[in-house]
């Protein structure tokens, strides 16, 4: 059995969502670079050309990517052989109390009808995962209002199958148009429940843009969802092109033989994620 501390949890937690915020991941950055060689619209090369100096004066300043520091999203994965000493749950929401003070990370978690501001940017939204080992793995995503407002879950019928879905995902991509800040990143959850089929398309935000889905199959359809949603000439923040999505990841669970649940989770361009693991 191994003990894990509640002060070394909050401690990785609030040094976790200020670096979330101020790096963006390699792989992504990697993606816009690449898209601002690709793209042929003036317009949307010059805001591919400017997000990506956006990033590289993020680095250099150490300031957040973004004024929309997010909500705080965790996927947790506890190994069944660590003790915590303490509560886990406080432990994260106090690291994030404290990251988001220490870094001076904008505070956007509020009360759905008095709209009034928890001020310190929790609770925090966890999802945990018992898992084999003595090893605690915590991965955040700050998720911003514009591509969160943009994301839908629904129940198609099993009738209707990969046609449905590619239907419905490439529905909600063009409804969404510029809202979301393209380039953008979508999470597709496949099956589950009604509840869990979202959780799976947030999930499925986390696989970096430089690795394929392990099933074969799934990673085709990826390729054929990115294809499409890029023939939709959205572009750049909306203005036009070709680069409206800088890639495509599915999650699927089974399902009931009655249903087929669907979930669309659109990220931002600006697709700030960090893991690590005590």
């Amino acid at each position: 059995m191994r003990i894990i501390s509640e002060n070394q949890i909050i401690e990785t937690v609030a040094e976790l969502v200020q670096e979330a915020n101020i790096n963006l991941p390699e792989d992504v950055k990697q993606a816009l670079v690449k898209a601002l060689e690709e793209e042929t619209n003036p317009v949307g090369k010059e805001i591919l050309r400017q997000l990506v100096e956006n990033y590289k004066l993020a680095e250099q300043t150490q300031l957040p990517l973004c004024q929309d520091t997010g909500l705080a999203i965790f996927f947790v994965e506890l190994g069944q052989d660590v003790f915590i000493e303490g509560d886990l749950v406080e432990a994260i929401n106090q690291g994030v109390r404290l990251g988001y003070e220490a870094g001076f990370l904008r505070k956007s978690v509020c009360d759905p009808f008095t709209r009034i501001n928890t001020g310190d940017n929790t609770p925090a939204f966890i999802h945990l995962d018992l898992v084999k080992g003595d090893k605690l793995k915590i991965k955040f995503m700050a998720k911003g209002g514009g591509s969160e407002n943009m994301s839908r879950a629904t129940m198609l019928t099993p009738a209707q199958g990969w046609k449905g879905i590619k239907e419905f995902v490439l529905k909600r991509i063009a409804e969404a148009g510029p809202n979301p800040c393209p380039p953008i990143i979508v999470g597709i959850g496949i099956g589950g429940t009604f509840d869990y089929a979202p959780i799976l398309a947030k999930k499925a935000l986390f696989r970096p843009l430089t690795l394929e889905h392990w099933d074969s199959e799934l990673a085709a359809k990826e390729k054929e969802l990115l294809t499409a949603i890029n023939e939709l000439g959205i572009g750049p923040m909306g203005l036009g092109g070709k680069i409206t999505c800088l890639g495509v990841k599915i999650e699927k669970s089974p399902c009931h033989i009655a249903s087929l649940p669907l979930a669309v989770n659109i990220q931002c361009h600006s697709s700030r994620r960090k893991e690590v693991e005590i």
